[in-house]
């Protein structure tokens, strides 16, 4: 783990930007995807108090509502980081949401996901290792925390 600010992130995990950003990808063994929302955004978020997804055998295209999360303050759409189809969603995270918030890069992963072409879908809006994650951050801190 990397600590950027008050904020952590693993360098081994490749970072969604597009949209609304903040989704991490991590690589399995079987070719599918995991992903989750990442320690900046569930902390700007707050408090998550319910996880909506989209059912597992969907089909959604890189950059489309994956599902939505709620907090006393906010609502908002979790970002599918690749094409692909949704093939298990976090069960746990429906019982308890505020996983996302204890444990972001591990029992609060979101979903896993069977992409078409993971290859091409990371050539453009993630970043990968430390110095770029810390760019993006810090332009995502001058932006969004006040």
């Amino acid at each position: 783990m990397i600590k950027i600010g008050e904020y952590e992130f693993d360098e081994n995990l490749h970072y969604f930007t597009g949209g609304d950003g903040h989704i991490w990808l991590k690589k399995l063994d079987n070719g599918k995807v995991q992903v989750g929302f990442d320690d900046f955004g569930q902390k700007l978020a707050g408090k998550i108090l319910f996880v909506r997804t989209v059912p597992v055998g969907k089909e959604r295209p890189k950059g489309k509502s994956l599902g939505t999360i709620e907090t006393g303050k906010y609502v908002g759409a979790l970002r599918c980081p690749v094409t692909g189809t949704i093939v298990e969603i976090n069960p746990d995270i429906k019982e308890s949401p505020g996983l996302i918030n204890d444990d972001p890069y591990g029992k609060g992963w979101i979903a896993i996901i069977d992409p078409n072409n993971l290859e091409e879908d990371l050539k453009t809006e993630f970043v990968f290792g430390e110095a770029d994650l810390k760019v993006w951050i810090e332009k995502e801190v001058a932006e969004h925390v006040k």
